[in-house]
């Protein structure tokens, strides 16, 4: 049952305008019968979404689509949003006070959800780690999509969070030959702490089983295409919000007889659907990220209370960060 508590002031992120964010003031109201209240601990900015996010850039055909759980507003502007927050609940349905959570909320420091959309942390999990939980959701979808094998030859194009996580969970099949394809260089570190191969695009390994791209640029999607062999698949992870994309598909595409396929996380992959639920992923996902190596993809934390002000240097997509924490004590 709900233990009533005085109104109380969250803070609250929200997109305003292209290129500007700022923290706004909700009134909170007790939680109602059924909700928790959620203290946030840590949350995490999504750099390739919310980078569209900032800049305006999702399309209008989107906008439902688009909409994350608990976003308040509408595109483009002014929207609340974000998927990525960590805390302890301190209030509502008995017997869960204290609990360590995750849930798909925007940048929020206190906040009110029904207690089916707080996810339990694994007692092995660090909770500044579980931030990227809905990172790993979508590695997990999309390998789910791309059904790699042992043995299997595997180039990720795009060494960001998403394509380095895929590279990891392909990296954990047996005799699976993974390589993590970026331009930067300085990811070959990356890679060898995920225990798997880098290349730089020139000097990538082709013929390969399966390529997925997660770069977000339409050359690196290019040079997927160059990198599978004869029938193999192309998955393409990235989303490009409104900006056009140009890929050549003359030369050998045709008479290699590729497949491209797309994947994206709002819905379950095929070969799940029949059984699994969008919990039952999450929670999965969770469980996924025990391993310590991953600590190599967080960047320095940054606090709440500055969030809005460095946000565009956070999103420059020149400035090497990986995944960027938020810290909101």
């Amino acid at each position: 049952m709900a233990i009533g508590r005085p109104n109380e002031v969250a803070q609250a992120l929200w997109y305003t305008a292209r290129g500007q964010a700022e923290i706004r003031q909700e009134t909170l109201p007790s939680p109602r019968a059924g909700e928790v209240r959620v203290r946030a601990l840590y949350g995490a900015i999504s750099r390739g979404t919310e980078a569209l996010v900032l800049a305006g850039r999702v399309p209008e055909s989107e906008y439902q689509r688009m909409r994350a759980p608990f976003m308040a507003g509408d595109f483009p502007f002014p929207v609340k949003y974000g998927y990525a927050t960590v805390g302890r609940i301190e209030d509502g349905m008995e017997g869960l006070r204290g609990r360590t959570v995750f849930t798909l909320h925007p940048h929020q420091n206190l906040f009110n959800i029904p207690a089916s959309a707080a996810v339990m942390l694994p007692e092995n999990l660090p909770p500044q780690r579980a931030v990227l939980a809905a990172n790993m959701e979508t590695a997990l979808n999309a390998v789910w999509d791309a059904a790699p094998g042992p043995a299997d030859r595997v180039a990720i194009v795009g060494a960001g969070v998403v394509g380095s996580l895929v590279g990891y969970l392909c990296g954990q099949l047996p005799g699976a030959e993974v390589t993590l394809v970026d331009v930067n260089p300085a990811r070959a570190e990356l890679a060898r702490c995920l225990g798997v191969s880098f290349a730089m695009p020139e000097t990538a390994k082709g013929d390969c089983d399966l390529v997925v791209h997660a770069s977000g640029n339409a050359a690196g999607l290019g040079t997927a295409l160059a990198l599978a062999g004869e029938e193999a698949t192309v998955l393409e992870l990235s989303w490009y919000g409104n900006a056009p994309v140009t890929m050549s598909l003359g030369g050998a595409f045709h008479s290699r007889r590729l497949r491209l396929l797309s994947s994206q996380v709002g819905g379950i992959a095929p070969s799940h659907r029949p059984r699994w639920t969008h919990g039952r992923r999450l929670a999965a996902a969770l469980n996924l990220l025990a391993d310590d190596r991953l600590e190599v993809l967080l960047a320095p934390a940054v606090s709440f209370q500055d969030l809005a002000g460095r946000l565009p240097d956070i999103l420059q997509p020149t400035n090497g960060i990986l995944c960027q924490p938020i810290t909101y004590s």
